[in-house]
């Protein structure tokens, strides 16, 4: 019970918010990490992809069969249940913007003094996915990104989390587009989310693609103007 009470203490603390010059400077460590590292830093993006799938098909009432993370970054998400439909539509539709969305909700809890509560939100979300996952790679991922952050949320100093948080969200916010802006170069008919929605609605695949880029854009935006609170604009 002590373990629980400990743990529920971290979890609600109140973490300082970022100056907006601290805030800049964590999301130039985060941009940084994407250009010289994005294989290993696009895994949390395809984490929050093939979760957007997940979660979308179960609120529509299909099954999960399961989920596939591989290591070249790539994902898949399993569902059963009656082929077709709108509810089909919007699971193909969930992945892209999902680690935009997350981002943005990542970006709100950091503003708002909750970077703890974020990290060990995001330790049980990744607990619970794991139990979704069929491959021993994607199981390795979950633990590792799930482990690290609840020893860091442990371990680390409230002062710390708010950092972690940040960078987080804008690892999230900025790694969402160019996932979006690599599908335009995909292969036509490679049976990628676009081109599943374009067989199903009969709207080209480049007028979804264009939809996930303004959407993820659009987040980054707001996302960033939440995490940079006082940032001097020109008039």
């Amino acid at each position: 019970m002590e373990v629980l009470a400990d743990l529920w203490r971290r979890a609600t603390v109140t973490t300082p918010v970022l100056e907006w010059q601290q805030a800049a400077i964590a999301g130039l460590v985060a941009l940084a990490v994407l250009v010289l590292a994005w294989k290993p830093a696009r895994m949390p993006l395809t984490v929050c992809h093939e979760g957007g799938h997940a979660v979308v098909a179960l609120l529509t009432g299909r099954r999960l069969r399961g989920i596939r993370l591989h290591a070249d970054t790539s994902g898949l998400t399993r569902t059963s249940g009656p082929a077709g439909g709108f509810g089909q539509g919007l699971i193909f539709f969930a992945g892209y913007p999902a680690p935009a969305l997350v981002g943005l909700a990542a970006a709100a809890a950091v503003r708002a003094g909750h970077a703890a509560g974020l990290l060990w939100t995001i330790v049980l979300l990744s607990a619970v996915m794991l139990l979704g996952i069929r491959n021993w790679y994607g199981a390795l991922a979950m633990v590792v990104i799930g482990g690290g952050l609840a020893l860091t949320s442990w371990y680390a100093p409230p002062s710390a989390l708010g950092w972690v948080g940040a960078g987080l969200a804008w690892l999230l916010l900025l790694g969402a587009p160019r996932v979006v802006l690599e599908a335009f170069r995909d292969a036509k008919g490679k049976g990628s989310d676009a081109d599943q929605l374009a067989a199903r609605t009969h709207v080209p695949r480049v007028v979804w693609l264009v939809l996930w880029l303004l959407i993820t854009v659009g987040c980054l935006a707001l996302g960033g103007f939440w995490l940079l609170p006082g940032l001097p604009l020109p008039r």
